[in-house]
């Protein structure tokens, strides 16, 4: 088996590992987590800091689901991030909508979001190789296998079948972006058509931030944005369950910007990596939006932007079955652009993916 370890990707491989199939997760990346991955930013003194900089937290509605989550709840991957949150309106300056405490159960990871994605990916069964981008994916007809190749053409090995999460294998914006022709060729299986086009995504442009004391005229841990061109939310990191801090006062928060600001600002910069300067007068111009809150902010001593570029799909494609397979050649794909551009939507995703592999 092959795989990507976004969420749908991990899961999807511990349930198969769980049913005795022999799991390789290649992961062009450097750790777990997809949009659950965790940034680790070292200081000038060599502290380290860590944020969530992806998907603050989750939900759960689907029973499917929730059965995992009280799993991985018990052996303390995850906890109930129990804050109240909110919505601040640009245009009054007031906060307003708040919620319950405890109306609606939001999940995180323990010590960080990654630490779902990381725990299953070292669940027995499962090997993963890190920093290994898939260059080609090749159908071996006379075999019945699928043949691997990394970028530089070396042989990562042969498969009786293949989980993808990433959408991008069979889309143009994998050659937009990397120069190479997409790894998988979907033309021989019409089953997967629908991937012949590039799935739109909205990307976001996410602000880390650490203040010395906490920001206490914000009277909420999590909020959303009305009326602003330029964020969207707002999120305490250091205020969830098992979060370290560089001191008992200090707080780590992470904004969001709306899909429109990033929008913007890509079409200026192209699809590439953005550049120093291009981050920089992100951070400044999202810090700014902050501020003009007319709340009582001070100055952070650390503040860094980042791109989070595929951060939700703008459709999903995958339908009742919430993932698309080519069953005859056990070839399936999952993820949230499957089943729903949020965790539970790309956990749904990955089980239906291993349930689609054990049928076949």
């Amino acid at each position: 088996m092959d795989g990507c370890l976004s969420v749908s990707g991990a899961v999807c491989a511990s349930l198969l590992a769980g049913k005795g199939v022999s799991v390789t997760v290649f992961e062009s990346g450097r750790g777990a987590g997809g949009r659950m991955s965790q940034r680790r930013e070292t200081m000038e003194d060599g502290k380290e800091l860590f944020f969530d900089h992806g998907a603050p937290y989750f939900t759960v509605n689907h029973h499917e689901v929730m059965s995992l989550v009280g799993s991985w709840e018990a052996q303390g991957l995850v906890a109930e991030w129990k804050e109240i949150f909110g919505s601040f309106d640009r245009n009054t300056g007031k906060f307003l909508d708040f919620e319950k405490e405890g109306l609606t159960k939001k999940y995180v990871g323990v010590p960080g979001m990654n630490s779902i994605c990381k725990a299953l990916c070292r669940e027995p069964g499962v090997e993963t190789k890190f920093g290994v981008t898939v260059g080609k994916i090749n159908w071996l007809q006379d075999r019945s296998l699928w043949s691997l190749t990394g970028l530089d053409r070396e042989d990562l090995g042969q498969f009786d079948g293949v989980v993808a999460s990433d959408k991008n294998i069979t889309s143009p914006r994998f050659t937009g972006v990397t120069g190479r022709p997409q790894p998988l060729d979907i033309s021989s299986s019409p089953e997967l058509a629908v991937m012949s086009q590039d799935i739109p995504v909205r990307s976001c442009f996410v602000l880390m931030l650490v203040f010395r004391e906490p920001l206490l005229s914000i009277p909420v841990k999590g909020f959303s944005f009305k009326n602003s061109e330029v964020l969207s939310w707002a999120f305490c990191d250091s205020s969830k369950p098992g979060r370290p801090c560089l001191s008992p006062d200090s707080e780590h928060w992470v904004l969001h910007s709306t899909a429109e600001y990033a929008a913007n600002v890509i079409t200026r910069t192209g699809l590439r990596k953005p550049t120093n300067d291009t981050l920089t007068k992100v951070a400044e111009e999202l810090f700014q939006e902050f501020q003009t809150t007319g709340l009582a902010i001070s100055h952070p001593f650390f503040m860094k932007a980042h791109r989070w570029g595929s951060a939700f799909p703008a459709i999903t494609i995958g339908g009742e079955k919430m993932c698309l397979s080519d069953d005859n050649r056990r070839l399936v794909l999952c993820g949230d652009f499957c089943a729903g551009s949020n965790v539970e939507g790309a956990v749904l995703s990955g089980i239906r993916a291993a349930s689609k592999i054990l049928g076949n």
